[in-house]
Parts: C-alpha cells; structure tokens; sequence
C-alpha cells in the first residue's frame, strides 16, 4: 500500500522547510522513526523521523528544495501485514512516530538498505550531482563499492568546504556531537599544502567577478523578518554607559587560573550575564512583554535570557532556560552550550523561543559600541563592547584601566528613559564591583 508523507509544522507555526539532506533513497527499507532527512527551518536545522515501516517509494523532493508545509515529502510502501524494516521487538512496542517538537527519537540501529546498484549508474556521475550535493562521498568507483555514509554538517559548512575545495570526507569532526564546523574544516585546510597559484593575468581572465543572487530562506529570511517587525512595532530607544571593568577583569583571570574553575572558562560575558540577571530583579519592567491583542503586559516570573550567536547561517538567539537562578559557573556554562549546539546549526525550535531579556557582544569582533534591536517580543536588549585598556580616572588620578561600554535599547512602550537608566547602571555597578554580587543574590 502507497503511504504518502506530508511536511508537518515543525514548531512555532513554521510554513515552510528546506531539504537539506536525505538520508534514504528509494528502494529503502526504513524502519519507524529511522531518521530520513535533515531539513532547515527558519530557525535549526532538525532531524526528520520516519512515521512509517516500509520501503521508499519516491522522494518528491530533491535536496535544496524549500518544501512547504502540508504538502507531499516523500512515499512509502507499507505492507499491510508484516512490514519488512521493523525487528519482531520494535513491532511489540507499536511506538507512535516521533516528529520533530515531540522529543528524542531511539535511533535506529540499522543503516538503510539499498538496493543493488547498475553498473551503468555507478559507473557515471552527473556533474550536477556533484555540484548540487558536495557533501557526498561520490567517487567514480565500481559498482560493487558500498558508498560510504555522508559526513554530518549544515549547508554552510558544506559550501564553505567547496569554496575551499575541501572533501568533508577526508575532515574529522572535534567535538561531541560528530557535526564537523567551520573550525574543523580551517584546521583540515590548514595542514594541506595549497595548490599551485596560476599567473595573475590567468587568474583575471579567468575569474572575473559577477553578480551573485542568493535565495533568501532559512535564518536569514526569518532574522529579516523579525528585524522589520520589530522595527516597526516596538518604539526603540537606546542608552549607553562607559564602565571600568578591571576589577571584573582580573576576577576572570583568577578563575580561569584557578584549576577548580578552569574547565568551565568563565568570561566577562558571563559575568555580563549574571550583573544583568541581577539587575532584573529592581527593573522588572525590562524583563516584560507588551501584549497588544490582551491589552496587557505581561512580567515574567522567571528570567530566560537570550544569548546572540553568530552562526555560519546567520544570526540565531538561542536561550537560557531560568538564568536568573543559576549560579557564575553554571550560567558561564549554559551560555557556551546554547551557543556551540547554535553553532552547529542543532538548536531546536524550543531553544531559539521563549526569551524574555537578551544579550549581545559584539565586543569580540573589537566593535566599542552599538544600538541592537529588540527580539520581537521582549522589552529589552543589552550590547557588550569590546573591553579595551584607557586611561582612566581612578581614585583622583589617571591610570590605564580595562573598561567597556554598555549599549541598552528597549521598547519605549514598556519602560522609560529613567528606568533604563537605573538598569544599566546596576549592571554597570556589578560590573565595576562584582564582590556587589554577594550582596545582591
């Protein structure tokens, strides 16, 4: 019996996902909740589980499709009877498939079986195979050779690998989930020798430079749309405030070099983190939501503090869970998690909502200051500078002082000039003293 499989919404009333990498072909024989696809969102790049047992019968879209929601994914075949890819113990267990938004999936432990492959087919490969899927072990080999199994990363690691001429095939992923990042694959290109330079007038003649037109989906299509929305939604104002942070300076250095705390690299962002939790507690009205359809604001009980991350597919803001109850060390934590599993392009719908204060440092591209805008939805957000050493005055004279600035916008609805003011001078007060922090938790 022919079973066709419909993109679900993947969260958050998303309309539409692009194909980023198949994992079955047809002729497959799939198991239940067997992952079948990797496909993009607006927001992460997710898994997509089988919902049925069966074999493949086609796949009615092709890898870079942007797929919209409702319509036709892929087609099985299910037997009516026995199916051919569930074991008689995972037929017992009659699990119910597991879509993405509904928690982990057991994975299968059974690669999909295909079916043998012609001489003819094997033995030549379409130049646009290899354009369109650079990821992919294709090699023009015999067709009694298995192929091997893709390497794991997100699409712009993959282009990026390309633009190098780096085979992910031969790069090995660092760290724990086995995605290989952007990182891994400078490491790689860094240890090949780099191939012979042509002459510059061959090169010119070559490669002249032309317009490029690049499809706007994915993050860059949502973080667009987000950014107009609130632009034109929320009246932006913004603040700034120049702080003395070497006493914040030297408390990170302590840590970093005592062997008990070294593992969890607790930085000035961190530390950012915790002064603005703080902070929250005397300024709730930053830590609140204008409702405009209730005709209420809303202030929120509990601190869930987004952190900004520049990804390889644009700009994410992934949360902190309840940030304003953890501690130094666990925060510092957090914040490098969310934002290595943004990175690695594994955020889940659920990782990138629910904010309600966020944080962004454009310090470590070396930028002073600058005037974020708001995440729909939230009421404020604050941007770190860079932490630069200036003569400052201290104590009635000048000395060379580590010192950053503060830039504060949020949502002149919710809250006024003088209350922003309040708020980014207790951060600035945690900052400049963080031995305030005893007192203030």
């Amino acid at each position: 019996m022919s079973t066709d499989f419909l993109l679900p919404d993947l969260g958050e009333g998303l309309v539409e996902a692009e194909i980023v990498q198949w994992h079955v072909a047809e002729g497959d024989v799939v198991t239940l909740n067997q992952t079948i696809a990797e496909v993009e969102t607006a927001k992460a790049v997710v898994e997509l589980p089988s919902p049925f047992a069966g074999t493949v019968a086609a796949l009615r879209h092709a890898e870079g499709d942007v797929v919209p929601v409702g319509e036709v994914l892929i087609s099985f075949d299910v037997d009516g009877g026995e199916t051919p890819g569930p074991t008689p113990a995972a037929t017992e267990e009659k699990r119910e498939p597991n879509l993405v938004g509904y928690g982990a999936a057991p994975r299968a432990a059974a690669r999909p079986q295909r079916r043998a492959r012609s001489a003819s087919s094997a033995g030549t490969v379409d130049t646009a195979v290899r354009e369109a899927a650079p990821h992919d072990a294709i090699v023009d080999a015999p067709p009694e050779r298995e192929l091997r199994d893709r390497p794991r990363s997100t699409p712009p690691v993959r282009k990026f690998a390309k633009d190098l001429g780096v085979d992910l095939d031969l790069v090995a992923a660092s760290g724990v989930t086995g995605i290989i990042t952007r990182e891994d694959v400078e490491a790689y290109a860094s240890q090949t020798e780099p191939a012979a330079v042509a002459p510059v007038t061959t090169m010119r003649a070559a490669h002249t430079p032309e317009d490029e037109r690049i499809p706007i989906r994915g993050v860059r299509k949502h973080t667009a749309e987000a950014m107009v929305r609130s632009a034109f939604t929320a009246p932006h104002a913004s603040t700034f405030l120049t702080v003395d942070v070497t006493a914040s300076v030297a408390l990170v250095d302590g840590l970093r070099a005592d062997r008990r705390f070294a593992e969890h690299r607790i930085g000035i962002m961190a530390v950012a983190a915790k002064a603005v939790c703080l902070a929250l507690r005397r300024s709730p009205e930053l830590n609140a939501r204008w409702d405009d359809a209730a005709g209420e604001i809303i202030r929120f009980g509990r601190v869930n503090l987004g952190i900004a991350a520049a990804t390889d597919r644009g700009l994410v803001v992934p949360s902190v869970k309840d940030a304003g109850s953890m501690s130094l060390v666990e925060l510092s934590d957090a914040i490098r998690g969310v934002a290595e599993t943004a990175r690695a392009g594994k955020a889940t719908p659920a990782d990138l909502s629910g904010g309600t204060f966020s944080i962004t440092n454009y310090g470590v591209f070396g930028v002073d200051a600058g005037t974020p805008i708001l995440v729909p939805g939230e009421a404020g957000i604050l941007g770190l500078g860079a932490v630069q050493r200036r003569p400052w005055e201290h104590e009635g004279q000048v000395a060379l002082r580590d010192v950053m600035t503060l830039s504060l916008s949020f949502d002149h609805r919710l809250v006024d000039g003088a209350e922003a003011a309040r708020f980014v001078t207790d951060v600035a007060d945690v900052l400049r003293e963080p031995g305030r922090a005893m007192v203030l938790a």
